[in-house]
């Protein structure tokens, strides 16, 4: 029946919108590369020793705990407190538990152990009960208030040592680094009790899923204090993105809040990271061996020697950080490295003249200083490359002035090379440098090793080329193409025109090779100027590879800057550059940065479609199908434009004075575009995308309540309609009573799901009622016709009792079955914290604060008679007329307030319900 009120065309175009949305869902959680991240493991079994905490304190959070992380002989000995290292605290987020701090804590112990324990960490971690804060906020603050108590007893646990710490370093994965940073807006904490915050894959700009108030003040809290105090906050803070292989948190959400004056954070995507190179899911970011070993080699460079513990320096801390997180030159970090190094001993000096040269070092016997005069050279050219395939961490590239054949001294730099992951590599701008003479490339005597070094000069216009990317909507069918004829090692592609996140395409880069004999390497990096979300493509040439391209910040309207793709090149290949638009990962990037506005168009489409259904019962007495009033009434340009206008006119004084005064929250639109996340018709994408979804809901709890009348139907007998409709049945005030109690001793959201499942049971009796009298007007229809005469008879002569009949039984069901789909909705939305009570009951009998407490008080009284209300019993109302306009207003207030505030949801599909029934009464 659901069904057969579609037509042909809709069901094909709610089938294209599944097909679209599948796409962009593939694109989200399966369209990355795979996981490249080496796994992380203990030498000795992991140990996790219990820091016993104030009574007082254990009392006042039962459900937290403090551990200390150790191994075989380590762990012995830290049992027998106190303790004598450095101490670091991991702080685990959603659902994470406090053993996640095994795969730095035995890498640092590794270390320690390789420098015979000069210095060495104590990895604390704090076990936060796996609570689902990023679901539920209201215990955010709760372990913040924890982790500063966790904080003062570490730091007890070093009195009476020589070099006691006076401040902890802390790691925060996922929420766990939100609450680090909430630690500054505690009224007794002092900022000099941390010294560092390293945070991995935690979304700082905003919520994932707002779906309660408790996190978005939370967060609001949060950021506004680190944007009106970041002159007087000196705290380092390093942020780290998973990538798009972390479908849980997008990057974009990580990136701490650049502020000018604010200049001691850094935001990076694990990508882009030196050593690391590759992208982490939300889980493996704390265990992914490459970076972890990263994190540990930042942590021992940033020890002070007089004080071994970490530096008070935040110019060090900062230059540390920059050397193992944003640009490592192959060299171990120096905080004051030389600039002038001697170039002296017995070595050979050969000069070199040509603007290309190449030299493969095998069982070297003696040192080799390779010398290129730039005089000649600045001539033509304007700049120089140069690269080697010996990654070790000495100095091999050097400047000198007035020089002849050789110097003695020269300027070191190799501090100025890149890392690759198979080569380092320089580039310099001739005219950058006009005081050095030559340039001198440097080759160790090696023994049993081959090496080979390449430079050439070039001029800028042969190795900058610049490829248009190709338009939005192409949709794949055109493609624009370059091609490197040129025998160079290094090339800049611009892409032009590639600046917003809903950009995307596939790059194919072709290599062919004459006259190669063995494997070539060649490298492609994105580099995205206005972010550090570089990633690198490692490709075995002769070859044909696909690079995906797609950002996760937007470029800010003052950057002029230029995305570009640099290719580390073999001159023996000819390559061939193709791009074009990828429609599938364009529809990722809507799911990615707008799937959890959904909700909100989904209800929107809802909410019309019942509005709809109320109208045509007051205009016609009948109430037609859901999926009619769907396709009639779900129209994108009843919504969206008066989004639009009411946008524009906040950008004038007068309207957001006016606005300001009616004391109405910041619309979601503005609040989407202050975070560069406008797509074009994204809007409308959502809307056709939530009818979809709106129509397949439908057509499932209509299946659902027809195969659970069924089931009624088969283990009991069947049930007649009602004779007389009364509202207020005399269980009524008692069970709402009983669910109101519920409510307020225990969850809101347990209350509002026993309501729920209360009015689903109403109508699956209903639906067997109506299904029974249908069955005996098949067997016996002259008195199945005398029943609905007698029924009307009866309806007509009475005021205060209505008899029920078929017709107005299945409009009821029809009006039911989208207050259901309403419903459903607010149970979604309010599930989180049901489901964090429920993980915590042995803790908390009630749980405090409760979101869903407020909305629960008035929605069990409302579904309670909504259960009892039929068609029959409000088509003559006075109110119905009114309370059938209401449902468009609110359609648009859902998409303007509710679309990046999920919880406020609810409370726009409260309001129809809550006239609904009052239609019973006026």
């Amino acid at each position: 029946m659901f069904l057969q009120s579609v037509s042909l065309w809709n069901l094909a175009f709610y089938a294209l919108m599944v097909f679209m949305a599948t796409l962009g869902l593939w694109d989200v959680f399966f369209g990355f590369e795979e996981n490249k991240c080496s796994m992380s493991y203990m030498f000795e079994y992991p140990e996790y020793q219990k820091i016993e905490l104030p009574k007082k304190l254990a009392k006042r959070y039962p459900a937290y705990e403090l551990y200390l992380y150790g191994e075989g002989s380590y762990a012995e000995e830290h049992k027998i407190l106190p303790l004598t290292g450095i101490p670091v605290l991991f702080l685990p987020g959603n659902a994470g538990s406090y053993k996640q701090v095994r795969s730095i804590g035995s890498i640092a112990l590794r270390k320690a152990e390789d420098i015979d324990f000069k210095y060495h960490f104590d990895f604390f971690s704090v076990n936060f009960n796996e609570e689902l804060v990023a679901l539920y906020g209201g215990s955010l603050q709760k372990q913040t208030k924890f982790v500063h108590e966790c904080i003062k007893t570490i730091l007890k646990l070093y009195k009476g040592q020589e070099f006691a710490p006076k401040s902890v370093a802390i790691i925060g994965h996922s929420m766990g680094g939100l609450v680090a940073r909430a630690l500054l807006t505690l009224k007794n904490f002092k900022q000099d009790l941390i010294n560092l915050l390293i945070t991995q894959a935690t979304p700082h700009v905003a919520p994932v899923m707002p779906l309660d108030r408790f996190i978005t003040d939370f967060y609001m809290t949060v950021n506004n204090y680190w944007i009106l105090n970041a002159r007087h906050i000196n705290l380092t803070t390093l942020s780290v993105a998973g990538g798009f292989r972390d479908y849980q948190v997008r990057s974009g959400l990580t990136f701490l809040p650049k502020l000018s004056h604010h200049t001691s954070a850094l935001s990076v995507v694990s990508s882009a990271v030196p050593k690391t190179w590759v992208s982490t899911d939300h889980l493996s970011i704390v265990w992914c061996k490459q970076l972890q070993l990263t994190t540990v080699r930042a942590f021992f460079d940033l020890i002070d020697a007089d004080t071994k513990q970490i530096t008070q320096n935040p110019k060090k801390k900062l230059s540390v950080l920059n050397h193992h997180f944003i640009r490592h030159p192959a060299k171990h970090f120096e905080e004051n490295p030389a600039i002038i190094s001697d170039l002296t001993g017995t070595s050979m000096w050969v000069p070199v003249k040509v603007s290309k040269w190449t030299y493969v070092a095998y069982n070297e016997s003696d040192k080799i200083y390779f010398t290129f005069p730039l005089a000649n050279h600045r001539k033509i050219y304007t700049h120089v490359y140069c690269q080697s395939t010996m990654l070790d961490t000495n100095s091999w590239i050097f400047g000198c002035i007035n020089s002849t054949s050789m110097c003695r001294q020269g300027i070191d730099l190799s501090w100025k090379a890149e890392l690759l992951p198979t080569i380092k590599s320089l580039t310099l701008r001739l005219q950058d440098y006009p005081s050095l003479s030559h340039l001198v490339v440097y080759v160790p005597s090696i023994h049993g090793s081959k090496f080979v070094v390449d430079c050439e000069f070039f001029k800028k216009e042969t190795r900058s080329i610049q490829l248009p990317v190709t338009h939005l909507f192409s949709f794949g069918l055109s493609s624009r193409k370059v091609i490197l004829n040129t025998s160079g090692l290094f090339y800049n592609i611009e892409l032009l025109n590639f600046r917003q996140i809903y950009q995307a395409f596939k790059i194919n880069v072709v290599s062919k090779c004459s006259g190669v004999k063995e494997e070539i390497t060649s490298i492609y990096k994105l580099h995205i100027p206005w972010s550090y979300e570089d990633s690198l493509t490692i490709a075995q040439v002769p070859s044909s590879t696909e690079i995906s391209l797609k950002l996760h910040i937007a470029q800010p309207e003052n950057d002029s800057h230029v995305a570009l793709l640099k290719m580390y090149t073999s001159s023996d290949c000819q390559y061939e550059v193709t791009v074009k638009t990828s429609f599938s990962q364009i529809l990722g990037q809507v799911v990615r940065f707008h799937g959890g506005a959904l909700p909100a168009y989904v209800t929107s489409s809802i909410l019309l479609a019942y509005g709809g259904q109320l109208y045509s019962l007051f205009s016609t007495g009948h109430c037609l199908e859901y999926a009619t009033m769907l396709d009639k009434e779900a129209k994108p340009y009843k919504v969206d434009p008066l989004v639009i206008m009411i946008k524009f006119l906040l950008g004038y004084k007068w309207f957001k004075e006016l606005w300001d005064v009616l004391l109405l929250p910041e619309l979601d639109a503005i609040v989407l575009t202050s975070q560069s996340m406008c797509f074009p018709l994204v809007s409308l994408i959502l809307f056709l995308f939530g009818t979809c979804t709106a129509y397949w809901g439908g057509l499932l709890s209509s299946t659902s309540v027809r195969l659970l009348s069924s089931l009624w139907l088969a283990l009991k007998r069947p049930s007649e309609l009602p004779k007389d409709i009364k509202m207020i049945s005399a269980d009524l005030p008692f069970l709402t009573i009983v669910l109101i109690i519920v409510s307020w001793t225990t969850c809101g959201a347990f209350a509002i799901l026993l309501t729920y499942l209360y009015y689903v049971f109403k109508i699956v009796h209903l639906q067997a009622s109506l299904t029974t009298y249908k069955n005996s007007q098949t067997v016996n229809p002259k008195h199945s016709r005398r029943s609905e005469k007698k029924s009307n008879h009866h309806k007509d002569s009475t005021v205060h009792y209505l008899r029920l009949s078929a017709n107005d039984a299945e409009d009821s069901l029809r009006m039911h079955s989208t207050v259901i789909n309403l419903l459903t909705w607010i149970v979604l939305l309010s599930m989180p914290s049901l489901i964090y009570w429920l993980k915590n009951l042995r803790y908390y009998f009630k749980l405090n604060p409760d979101p869903c407490k407020p909305l629960a008080f008035i929605l069990i009284p409302t579904m309670a008679i909504l259960g009892n209300t039929h068609t029959v019993s409000i088509k003559s109302s006075k109110l119905l007329k009114a309370t059938s306009q209401f449902p468009l207003p609110l359609a648009v207030g859902v998409i303007a307030f509710g679309s990046a505030h999920l919880y406020r949801v609810p409370c726009f599909i409260f309001i129809p319900l809550l006239l609904h029934a009052l239609c019973n009464f006026m």
